[in-house]
């Protein structure tokens, strides 16, 4: 458990789609904890993407001609193998983004649930299917699942293990080849995941890695591929939801989040402060599921202010490749500067720092003090704004219908908590919300681990859903074939049409009455 080698970066390294790396432009790529470099990255060009997307489709044939229980094997092996190396993944994951140990064991922890689950689902959802004809006894209607060819995927910083390879395994399930642009801080998290598929039996065509700035790789990208699975921010998601649309294509797209929290008089609020510490602080609140706002029926919200604050106020910061860490580092110079940004208009404007509020940097460059507000107003940039953060602010609300009220009043609508008195009177409150997914009893991880259910957003969240059968048939193309056995649209039996258009409405509607229509 400690920063990964050179010697284990320059083996990755070398599995990225472009040819000649040596020769190519690099970045550096740091240890976030410390900003010391660690490796280099050789940066993609259009040509590149263009050369492994035209790999991958002559693979893609030969991949899809597999039965989907072969595939299904190979993800399995997969499985096997991330568990096998969790501990060097969780390095590699520590090192690029600053996050702790936990978060990094939840990236392990979805990647062997997709992969089991699409392992062992996927051959199931992809067999033909037969569903009800027009005219049973006479017509046999039967939907096929064909892959769709070669799907993009562009992957952010935050998870990078689970929103590229998580995302790129029911694509490969359906049987098309997959090309993923990681993003330029975190190529290496990809990399070591893609070693294992291809040690699992994945050809190495079929599955590349170009890694490079949006600009020339992604936009590439999304030109040339024949599906787009996206995360990222909203407004570059509808951007390339444009390009996606002038080229006819499909994109799923999970966007941003201004994910509330309803905390409602008869729930046990020492156990949902103590809950609602990882769900608003897990990754350092860069998690597009995370907890940004909170809001407290007015009986229990000066003591839930207390104990939240208490709890927060108690956690651990550290550099630690090990579990005694409760909250990492920031990513970057940028999400520092947001969080900052944030809490400085809070309070200027007014705000209460109940806990953090501040910089870190006799920790690490990026630290900064998990924070939470009350007093915030609509006219501070983190009321409504994303703030990617460890920034949550409490609202008194009067009753369940205000906080209900005020958690769907947003253009977001991506995850939610609850936490009540019972489960059913927060399932009643969850039914109401506008969000993809609502977690009862749990701040986000109960929902998104949930992998036989579809999870995404609404609103500005985004464009469809990954996890569940839509995760997995959203790659693929339905084709319809309907073979009639001894009627078709011309009079049988040499009947005069006249008398057949007589007879037919009331044979049809015959057998609009069997059983089973």
């Amino acid at each position: 458990m400690a920063v990964p080698s050179r010697a284990d970066l320059e083996r990755l390294r070398t599995l990225v789609a472009i040819d000649d790396v040596d020769s190519r432009p690099s970045k550096p790529i740091t240890e976030v904890f410390t900003g010391t470099e660690i490796a280099t990255i050789p940066v993609g060009t259009a040509d590149d993407v263009l050369a492994a997307i035209a790999n991958a489709r002559t693979a893609q044939r030969e991949w899809a001609a597999r039965s989907p229980k072969k595939r299904a094997e190979v993800l399995e092996r997969f499985r096997g193998l991330v568990f096998k190396h969790r501990e060097f993944l969780m390095d590699v994951a520590q090192a690029e983004t600053g996050k702790s140990r936990s978060a990094a064991q939840e990236e392990v922890v979805d990647l062997a649930l997709n992969a089991r689950y699409y392992a062992k689902e996927g051959p199931k959802l992809l067999a033909p299917q037969r569903v009800q004809s027009a005219m049973p006894g006479v017509m046999k209607t039967v939907v096929h699942h064909h892959p769709k060819g070669v799907v993009g995927v562009i992957a952010p910083w935050n998870y990078p293990m689970s929103l590229s390879i998580s995302d790129a395994i029911p694509a490969l399930m359906a049987g098309n080849g997959v090309v993923i642009k990681p993003d330029s801080q975190t190529p290496y998290c990809t990399l070591a995941n893609v070693e294992l598929l291809y040690e699992a039996g994945v050809p190495r065509d079929l599955l590349a890695v170009v890694p490079g700035p949006g600009s020339v790789v992604g936009t590439a990208l999304v030109e040339n591929c024949e599906y787009l699975m996206f995360t990222g921010s909203s407004a570059t998601g509808r951007l390339l939801a444009e390009q996606a649309a002038r080229r006819l294509i499909g994109i799923s797209a999970e966007l941003g989040g201004k994910n509330p929290m309803i905390v409602t008089k008869g729930a046990n609020l020492d156990v949902v402060a103590q809950a609602a510490t990882r769900a608003c602080f897990s990754n350092a609140g860069q998690l597009c599921i995370s907890i940004e706002r909170i809001y407290v029926e007015e009986p229990a919200f000066g003591e839930f202010v207390e104990k939240f604050g208490q709890k927060v106020r108690d956690m651990k910061l550290g550099t630690a490749y090990d579990f005694t860490v409760d909250m990492g580092s920031l990513i970057s110079d940028d999400q520092l500067a947001t969080v900052s940004g944030h809490v400085e208009d809070a309070k200027a404007k007014g705000a209460k720092v109940i806990a953090g509020g501040k910089h870190r940097p006799d920790i690490g460059p990026l630290f900064f003090e998990p924070t939470v507000l009350t007093g915030v107003t609509d006219d501070m940039e983190c009321a409504r704004n994303e703030t990617f953060g460890p920034l949550v602010s409490i609202y008194p609300v009067a009753d369940v219908e205000e906080a209900i009220t005020r958690a769907n009043d947003s253009i977001y609508g991506l995850n939610a908590s609850v936490w009540a008195r019972s489960k059913s009177e927060g399932e009643a409150i969850g039914m109401r919300l506008r969000t993809g997914t609502v977690n009862v009893d749990e701040g986000y991880g109960a929902a998104f681990a949930s992998t036989a259910a579809p999870m995404g957003g609404m609103g500005a969240s985004g464009l469809g859903r990954r996890h569940g059968p839509e995760g997995l048939l959203k790659y693929t193309e339905a084709q319809t074939i309907t073979t009639t056995s001894f009627i078709n649209g011309d009079p049988p039996f040499g009947l005069p049409n006249a008398i057949w258009q007589e007879a037919f409405l009331p044979l049809f509607q015959v057998v609009q009455r069997l059983p089973g229509r």
